[in-house]
């Protein structure tokens, strides 16, 4: 008898003991494989682990079974049940000669599974495949194709999910990391987005930039903390306020006009109101914002001289024209009412839960319901002793102020009750003669802006007093103030006289912010109205109609 072990079937015995050097070698690699394999077999109890990589389960104990050692070059072979070669399969050694009882089994089944291996449908042979390279073996070139494959899987689907390794800090709770984050600043933050996916998914939460949105210029949030514009992320609007603090736009005209007039502007949603001599046109913006659809889609006249002014309230327009007349537009369709209400001119105009307060050159200020059986009945009439520049309603519908030329009275700021008429108090009393009030707006309830010809913005707190303001800012070039604008916190825009000027100012500070001067000397022109949003700031001149554009500087 030869030296070297003799094979016996495949699947039912091993080399015996005393067998030759050479078979008893070959016999212990394959049982190391064996027992690298046995983690698998472990895992799935009496399954397979891996194919021609780990070893089999063999049963309860989970110890290393049958090896199917070189699978794909057996089925290459043709090597079929019962057959001795490559593609056979051998059992596990043993310390004494007795068959196992179970082993004939075992092998009858890996036999039926290898015979039926190349039916299987491409997936299974992949999963084989990549059991192989774990294992460091296969066929030349599976690793690089399995690489290729397990790229374009993860190209596919990419699922942000926390990351496992990293930091531990990395892996507490989420509430514990918005109150751990909330303590990092602007620039922390966005550091913190470029470490993974899911640092800057978790970085982008609303929760974390409401602070820093409050404390950011023009970011849609009020000083109360209410939010006016939930529909845009937080994080993108102070983003959008780092341009307006560093003065980033692109300045562009909108519209031009032939003759010089003074126009009025309100804005509501994405459309422009905008008044051009007796008449107020509505424009359509486009999706940029930056830009208008023309013609206008529709225009609303009525008045027999220029529109000096006007609001919107609710469904209605209400305007206050050059010929004493106040006119009610219905937006929606081209009904309008006029009726007589000042003897001279309606420099201003105010409406606010049904009632409406106008101003005038002929020295009185009046009160009118909106009601429409009721148009053109006047409620009170108020001597105010002196021409009315400007005129605005409290929130809380409960009185109103009116911003004279200051000739005839001590303080152009005057407050008065608006259900009797009767005087309430006055604001201020150190106004040079002449120190007319052309824009006034109320911020709350308790505090209101002010400006005009004698060159200061004035904040001022009536909880606080009424005789002194609590804030000023003075324009650098003495320039008159023509209208003002606020987004409700820190960011405040003026219109002056000289040049087109466009003034912004961060209410935490006293000095100008940034100044755009939108005309040159030739046609220099006052900014007679201002109004923005988050993204875009517009003016209008005596001859043209400019757009900040803050989103694409």
């Amino acid at each position: 008898m030869s030296s070297q072990g003799r094979s016996g079937p495949p699947g039912n015995r091993g080399p015996r003991e005393g067998e030759g050097g050479e078979a008893r070698k070959l016999q212990e690699a394959r049982v190391t494989r064996g027992k690298q394999g046995k983690g698998k077999g472990k895992g799935k109890g009496k399954g397979r682990a891996g194919i021609g990589c780990g070893g089999r389960g063999s049963g309860a104990e989970g110890k290393p079974g049958l090896q199917p050692a070189r699978l794909t070059a057996g089925r290459a072979a043709g090597a079929g049940p019962g057959q001795e070669g490559e593609g056979g399969e051998e059992e596990e050694p043993r310390s004494s000669g007795k068959r196992d009882e179970g082993s004939a089994e075992r092998g009858t089944e890996e036999r039926r599974i290898g015979a039926g291996r190349g039916e299987d449908d491409s997936l299974e042979e992949r999963g084989q495949e990549r059991g192989c390279q774990a294992c460091g073996g296969g066929i030349p070139g599976t690793r690089t194709a399995m690489a290729a494959a397990a790229a374009e899987d993860a190209a596919a689907v990419e699922p942000v999910t926390r990351p496992a390794a990293g930091p531990a800090l990395w892996r507490l709770p989420e509430e514990l990391l918005l109150l751990i984050c909330s303590y990092l600043d602007m620039r922390a933050l966005g550091r913190l987005a470029q470490v993974c996916r899911w640092l800057r998914r978790f970085t982008s939460c609303d929760l974390l930039w409401r602070p820093i949105a409050r404390a950011s210029l023009n970011t849609g949030f009020t000083r109360l903390g209410t939010d006016l514009m939930t529909s845009i992320p937080v994080k993108e609007r102070v983003k959008l306020s780092q341009n307006w603090r560093l003065g980033r736009c692109r300045d562009r005209i909108l519209l031009k006009w032939r003759y010089s007039q003074m126009p009025w502007m309100q804005l509501e949603d994405t459309s422009l109101y905008l008044s051009q001599a007796n008449f107020i046109l509505a424009y359509q913006f486009r999706p940029d914002g930056a830009s208008l659809n023309r013609p206008p889609f529709r225009v609303f006249a009525g008045h027999d001289e220029d529109v000096c002014h006007f609001v919107l309230a609710n469904s209605h327009i209400i305007s206050a024209g050059g010929d004493g007349k106040i006119g009610v537009h219905t937006k929606h369709s081209a009904f309008t009412v006029k009726y007589s209400a000042h003897e001279q001119e309606v420099n201003c105009v105010d409406c606010k839960g049904g009632i409406i307060v106008s101003g005038s050159r002929d020295r009185t200020a009046k009160v009118w319901p909106l009601a429409s059986g009721r148009l053109g009945q006047c409620l009170h009439t108020i001597q105010t002793e002196d021409r009315v520049w400007s005129i605005a309603i409290s929130p809380l519908l409960s009185s109103f102020v009116t911003g004279t030329a200051c000739c005839g009275h001590f303080s152009p700021l005057r407050i008065w009750d608006l259900n009797s008429g009767q005087l309430i108090t006055h604001l201020g009393s150190d106004f040079p003669p002449g120190a007319g009030v052309l824009d006034v707006m109320y911020e709350s309830p308790s505090t209101l802006l002010s400006c005009g010809y004698d060159t200061y913005v004035r904040y001022w707190d009536l909880r606080t007093s009424t005789r002194k303001c609590v804030m000023e800012w003075e324009e650098p070039h003495d320039s008159t103030f023509y209208c003002l604008q606020t987004d409700g916190n820190h960011l405040l825009a003026t219109g002056s006289s000289y040049y087109g000027v466009v003034r912004l100012w961060d209410r935490r500070q006293r000095a100008c912010l940034h100044a755009f001067p939108l005309t040159s000397s030739p046609l220099s022109s006052p900014v007679y109205c201002l109004r923005f949003t988050t993204r875009h700031l517009y003016a209008a001149l005596s001859y043209n109609l400019h757009v900040l554009d803050f989103q694409n500087p």
